[in-house]
């Protein structure tokens, strides 16, 4: 496939030469060629020449759900990764949300074969524990071996804490990545929402920071003593970002992320009772989310991630307390990040990281492999349901103002465009 981006604006801030330079590139047989003031190419070239088409590096998100299999119809993988194409999005970390989930190496391969000859590239975890259920390690050097990434329970506490002792412990002879879940059920017990004014406004069962907190310096504390590579996954308090900060100090390898949706939106927005924002872990106070946003800028926080969980109809249109948590989030990432951040910190955030779960980092230059995301930074827009991309609507985010939107991406020889 032969391909020429026309009058690009080059968004690498790593890349002094090119950055925010107006250049044509083409791209032959998924390798990129030429770069230049005036390039002509082949006759039979596909000319991409969007108004206002910013190019950059690839994005990456480190940690999407899809349904498929056991819940197709929230989302299959095919479609879903075209979703995360058109959203701007060349590599995700697929979420163990399966049923049944992800335990085996044959599960990994599966999963990764669905995922072949896809502008986007499935990058699979697999459980942390068999039918993760808490309770026996999977088979985690297997699955490693057949292509997973990091090994996560989904959204579950490891709650025995000599579990995840053995875990760090036992991974660390194959370089294996753990997940922990920042959230101490016990603690947690019936809650639905940020345990604060707004939930005792509405009477809702509240879950305090500390269910967090506590859950992240227990972790912590075991990973001194072991050793080894951790992640925490989608932290949400400043509390937390004050513990990761000081272990990184320390000198601990963990690394953690945050969902996009705990720095754009509070607990205020629960205030209409709509289930679309009722997630895991909860919107916290306005004050957890600068304290988050500031995490991210210095680093801290090592990725936004879009948390993207697609949930039917029938387990969100119920009551607040019994609807299923999660919300969407790939079709509106780029914009939530370039309202908060501006374009150049916005980018970084998007495209640094994959070496942390092994993955290769894509550059820009002649010569490598075209691993690019197309966007149009500037536009202002009310995200609608005409942006929800995805199968499933659950989207917290209709009726934002956003800015900027991606227009699609060409990686692996393959093109998705909106």
């Amino acid at each position: 496939m032969n391909i020429l981006l026309k009058s690009a604006k080059i968004v690498c801030p790593d890349n002094k030469e090119l950055h925010l330079k107006k250049r044509d590139i083409l791209i032959k047989n998924g390798i990129i060629e030429k770069i230049g003031t005036s390039v002509e190419g082949p006759a039979n070239a596909k000319v991409m020449d969007h108004k206002n088409l910013h190019v950059s590096l690839g994005w990456f998100d480190s940690g999407v759900s899809f349904g498929e299999p056991g819940y197709e119809e929230r989302e299959t993988i095919s479609n879903g990764l075209i979703v995360a194409g058109k959203s701007g999005f060349t590599d995700i970390l697929l979420y163990p949300s399966t049923h049944p989930v992800p335990d085996t190496s044959s599960d990994v391969v599966f999963l990764k074969e669905r995922g072949l000859n896809k502008a986007t590239i499935i990058h699979p975890m697999g459980t942390l524990t068999k039918n993760s259920d808490g309770t026996d390690l999977a088979e985690l050097f297997d699955m490693k071996n057949a292509g997973a990434v990091a090994f996560y329970d989904f959204k579950k506490q490891v709650a025995n804490p000599n579990l995840l002792k053995i875990a760090l412990l036992y991974a660390q002879n194959f370089g294996g990545l753990i997940f922990s879940f920042p959230q101490d059920g016990n603690i947690k017990g019936t809650g639905v929402a940020h345990e604060g004014k707004i939930s005792t406004i509405l009477g809702m069962k509240g879950i305090p920071a500390l269910a967090e907190e506590l859950q992240v310096a227990r972790d912590l504390f075991v990973l001194e003593y072991t050793g080894g590579k951790l992640h925490i996954p989608t932290i949400s308090t400043a509390g937390s970002v004050k513990l990761i900060a000081n272990a990184k100090k320390k000198g601990l390898d963990v690394s953690c992320s945050v969902a996009v949706h705990n720095l754009f939106l509070s607990d205020e927005s629960l205030q209409g009772f709509d289930t679309h924002y009722k997630v895991s872990p909860p919107l916290r106070e306005k004050s957890d989310c600068k304290s988050l946003i500031k995490g991210v800028s210095d680093g801290t926080i090592d990725f936004v991630t879009s948390d993207h969980i697609p949930v039917d109809i029938e387990h969100k249109r119920v009551e607040f307390d019994n609807a299923m948590d999660g919300s969407i989030g790939l079709e509106s990432t780029f914009g939530c990040l370039n309202t908060i951040f501006g374009l150049d910190e916005t980018v970084d955030i998007l495209t640094k990281g994959r070496s942390r779960f092994g993955l290769e980092e894509p550059v820009l230059k002649e010569g490598a492999k075209a691993c690019l995301t197309l966007f149009n930074p500037d536009e202002d827009y009310t995200f609608g349901l005409e942006d929800v991309l995805s199968t499933s609507k659950n989207s917290m985010f209709l009726g934002s103002s956003l800015k900027g939107k991606a227009i699609g991406v060409i990686n692996n020889d393959q093109i998705t465009i909106k």
